[in-house]
């Protein structure tokens, strides 16, 4: 009998990743390359010299790659959206009203 060699795939059920940045961060660094082309030519057509255009969308570039790499280690995959959510929980809740506690 010949034995079969199968080769193993580990990185089943994982979540995307892209030098160092994990899942939706691709999305917004993408999104945030796109913007920055868009100004980048509104400024152009506004008629400001090129290299100022270029001068003014690198340093918008080199401040986007550091913050979303910045949030992509802090937070990872879920937990910017654990952070967000957590922000929208009540500290304390107030009631003025004994009707929530007397039982019809």
């Amino acid at each position: 009998m010949y034995s079969s060699v199968y080769q193993i795939n580990k990185g089943i059920n994982q979540s995307i990743e892209f030098k160092g940045l994990k899942a939706q961060y691709i999305w917004y660094l993408g999104g945030g390359v796109v913007a920055l082309m868009i100004l980048f030519a509104i400024l152009y057509i506004i008629g400001l010299p090129s290299l100022i255009c270029i001068g003014l969308i690198a340093a918008a570039g080199a401040f986007l790659v550091l913050k979303i790499y910045k949030m992509s280690n802090k937070y990872g995959e879920y937990g910017m959206m654990k952070a967000l959510a957590k922000k929208q929980i009540p500290k304390c809740i107030k009631v003025y009203s004994r009707s929530v506690f007397i039982k019809i």
